[in-house]
């Protein structure tokens, strides 16, 4: 039995998954639906439609990768006897592997572009009301209080990346530029209103990134040059809106760093996660190969507190600020190596269809590459799985656009 779109089922299906960036910022019950409708729609395709199930053959790898982390979370819960709890990490890992059969659909993909660059300037108009309109120093979106500036940002700069990747592609139209220059422009800034300084380090080699792999393929260094040139200037002027409280943050860093001793004080959020970073590598070192177990590094930092190895300044964290040093601490060496797993295997399949002939495949591959490099760095001062909305966009984009990729692969006309 073979299942497939008809053109307004192929318009909904687009405008829901453009969605769903929005809804991950929410907490109004109505952002159900922009997931629970193609994860039902991608369950039917996956069981009748041989096109998608030929995508996720010729996707394996990356679809292997992210039931390894599906996997890994349920046997750390079994040998750990965690509970259901921590259980809805690889739920949400699940969810995204079968929205992600929408994308072997003829869904109307400029449609998706537009409508998840829409959401981007909704988004980042959130952090201007929230600093311009009601006073909040560092900006913080629709959901999670102030505690959650970090994953904001890192999901607004993800989409910045999804709409250069756009722009950056030779079919897209003028009035479409335009969109995806705006969508860049409230991301970009929403994010810095946050002030999250992890996400937008990362950020940069990225950009930077797609930026050299267009002009590499088209030839137009000079302009690929003003692009940057322009950007930056771009980001110079948002930071002076700002008074100095960003460059302050930024200036904080090195002091913080040369001042830092564990047995005395954490100064700053920088201190205190060095703090961290100590205390979980003390974790690894006594638990190797099965780690203290998902979600437990509050749970050991208490005991650390109590037998003075650890300051108390970081008793009021629950994951060390650190994605790789927090796979190695809860899962042990198995676990980091899920985790990279987790980024090198799509990052490795992106990266070969970035060279690809077919201008409709490099879209979703540039967009990719892009959004794996800006996780893989943020991890290193951020723990970017830890809390449902940026894990979730992370699988939501890497599944998406590695399925997207091998239905155009099987279907050279599929991305007109």
């Amino acid at each position: 039995m073979q299942a497939s779109l008809k053109p307004w089922s192929a318009y909904g299906l687009s405008i829901l998954l453009a969605l769903i960036p929005l809804s991950l910022s929410i907490d109004q019950r109505i952002k159900v639906l922009p997931v629970a409708l193609p994860f039902i729609a991608g369950l039917w395709f996956v069981a009748t439609n041989a096109q998608t199930q030929r995508s996720y053959r010729y996707a394996w790898t990356v679809v292997a990768a992210a039931l390894l982390v599906i996997g890994f979370i349920a046997l750390n819960v079994l040998i750990h006897q965690l509970g259901w709890r921590p259980l809805d990490r690889a739920a949400h890992v699940l969810l995204y592997l079968l929205i992600g059969a929408a994308f072997t659909q003829a869904l109307r993909l400029s449609v998706l572009w537009g409508g998840l660059s829409l959401s981007a300037i909704a988004l980042g108009s959130v952090c201007l009301v929230q600093r311009y309109g009601q006073g909040i120093e560092r900006a913080y979106g629709l959901s999670g209080g102030p505690a959650s500036s970090i994953e904001f940002a890192t999901l607004l700069l993800g989409l910045a990346l999804v709409a250069l990747a756009r722009l950056l592609d030779k079919r897209t139209g003028n009035a479409e530029r335009v969109l995806h220059i705006t969508a860049m422009a409230f991301g970009m800034y929403g994010a810095l209103l946050t002030q999250s300084r992890g996400p937008l380090l990362a950020f940069a080699p990225a950009f930077v990134l797609l930026v050299l792999l267009h002009v590499r393929r088209s030839g137009r260094w000079r302009v690929g040059l003003l692009f940057v040139v322009g950007a930056c200037l771009g980001a110079a002027l948002a930071m002076s809106t700002m008074r100095d409280e960003i460059t302050e943050r930024f200036a904080a860093i090195a002091p913080e760093v040369t001042t830092f001793d564990e047995h005395h004080a954490a100064r700053g959020a920088v201190g205190e996660r060095l703090e961290m970073w100590v205390t979980a590598a003390r974790a690894v070192a006594e638990h190797p190969l099965v780690g203290i177990g998902i979600g437990e590094f509050n749970h050991y930092v208490d005991g650390e507190i109590a037998a003075g190895r650890s300051n108390r300044a970081i008793g009021r964290y629950n994951q060390p600020h650190n994605e790789y040093i927090e796979a190695a601490a809860t899962g042990g060496i198995p676990g980091l190596l899920v985790l990279l797993a987790t980024f090198l295997v799509p990052l490795g399949y992106f990266a070969r269809h970035v060279r690809d002939l077919d201008e409709a495949v490099l879209m979703p591959a540039r967009a990719g590459l892009a959004v794996v490099i800006l996780y893989m760095l943020c991890a290193l001062t951020d723990s970017v799985f830890y809390r449902v909305t940026p894990q979730s966009f992370y699988f939501f984009v890497v599944l998406g656009m590695a399925l997207l990729i091998a239905r155009l692969r099987s279907t050279p006309d599929a991305g007109n």
